[in-house]
């Protein structure tokens, strides 16, 4: 197999055009992988559509060199001169053919090693309901496994608010910004969304009424239901990972603290007691634990408590504020916001360790969190005064800037994988 090997400059900058959102790539690996992704043949419209989703997916990464393949047309593994293509300087080749009839669309693709000569994969992706571009991610999410080990996350989707004046708008859309759809809208604030684990479900706040309060909306129509509507404040919301239980923050009994309930509303239970501000919980992969911000040492940090309640554990020190916490899906480390010297910054810390790695340039970044595959943390961020959405790789060496057509992309989230 192809090895991935990621260095530490930052050498390229693309912009890949969206409809919804413009997406600015800065960075790449030492060694990017040369992969040429010749054109599938049959159908001509699907072939365009698909190869442009494909090419611009792995793009993105900032790990892949793009082999100019336009002038050439083997759709098969028998078709390949692979001396041709090493004089190329290709070491990956991916070759297929696409057929589509109503609105079944079906391709089928093998991922070549342009250096051994050998078939490393042979894949057959499908659609009935004609979704070119979503075929197209599953190809790249494909493609990107074969060639680093790692899944991909190009069919997964996002979850931001979009801000135009006084209009709120609680957006979905894929991975790539593109196949907006709006879950909300109203005129006053929308924060913190937060997936279900199985992605059918988002949870936020909305300040529509007298006072924030949190709702569970599906995804895929208009229904909600209310899961915390106590005096005062109700905000935070995260899911437990079996999707039962939300973690919530309300302010009900004085200082905001940390209670759970069931995805239904129901069972309410409090969590932590403390004369700080406990906020912002997040569960562990294993549902075991929650990571959380309290000010209950002096300033923001970052705490981690069994997620039944029970003893609680400082994990920042030294200087600066740290919020936001978010576990990686493998539970190895969490991502946080770091405040220091007037400037917020994302940050990784190992739980082994206890070693903390600043990943991004600093500014006004905040809210991050892990795509389904660790590989990539989402946060919000700011230009020229302008809310934006911003990516960066969990070793800080690949970043992108995702900005909205009109108005502020705020409060991003990365949901779940397939």
């Amino acid at each position: 197999m192809i090895k991935l090997l990621l260095g530490a400059l930052l050498l390229t900058q693309i912009t890949v055009a969206s409809a919804v959102l413009n997406i600015e790539i800065i960075g790449a690996g030492e060694h990017q992988i040369p992969v040429a992704i010749v054109p599938f043949g049959g159908d001509t419209q699907a072939i365009q559509t698909i190869n442009e989703v494909v090419v611009s997916d792995l793009t993105r990464t900032g790990l892949f060199r793009l082999v100019d393949a336009s002038d050439k047309a083997p759709h098969d593994a028998t078709e390949v001169n692979y001396v041709d293509w090493q004089g190329r300087g290709a070491e990956a080749l991916v070759v297929g053919e696409v057929t589509a009839a109503a609105k079944r669309v079906d391709v089928k693709f093998q991922v070549l090693d342009a250096v051994k000569q050998t078939v490393l994969d042979a894949q057959n992706v499908s659609s009935s309901d004609g979704s070119l571009r979503a075929v197209g991610h599953r190809v790249a999410d494909l493609i990107y496994e074969k060639l680093t080990g790692d899944k991909g996350v190009f069919s997964t989707r996002i979850a931001y608010v979009n801000r135009q004046g006084k209009k709120f708008r609680l957006v979905v859309a894929d991975s790539d910004g593109q196949n907006e759809q709006t879950l909300l809208a109203q005129n006053e604030p929308i924060m913190s969304p937060a997936w279900s684990p199985d992605g059918s479900k988002i949870a936020y706040v909305s300040f529509a009424g007298a006072h924030a309060v949190v709702y569970v909306q599906s995804v895929f129509g208009n229904q909600r239901t209310a899961i915390a509507d106590s005096r005062g404040s109700n905000s935070a919301p995260a899911w437990s990972p079996n999707g039962e239980q939300l973690a919530v923050v309300l302010s009900r009994e004085g200082n905001s603290q940390i209670y759970l309930v069931t995805a239904q509303g129901k069972d309410m239970r409090r969590l932590t007691s403390d004369g700080g501000i406990d906020t912002e919980p997040n569960f562990s992969p294993d549902g075991r634990s929650l990571l959380f911000t309290s000010d209950r040492g002096g300033t923001p940090q970052i705490y981690q408590m069994p997620a039944a309640g029970g003893p609680v554990t400082r994990m920042t020190f030294g200087a600066g504020n740290n919020y936001s916490p978010r576990y990686s899906p493998d539970g190895k480390i969490f991502v946080f916001t770091h405040q220091i010297r007037g400037k917020f910054y994302i940050a990784t810390q190992d739980f082994q360790s206890g070693q903390m790695q600043i990943i991004s340039d600093g500014g006004w970044e905040k809210k991050p969190s892990f795509s389904p595959n660790g590989k990539v943390v989402m946060y919000a961020s700011e230009v020229g005064g302008r809310g934006i959405l911003a990516t960066v790789s969990n070793d800080g060496r690949v970043k992108q800037k995702m900005s909205t057509a009109s108005g502020d992309a705020r409060e991003p989230i990365w949901g779940p994988g397939s």
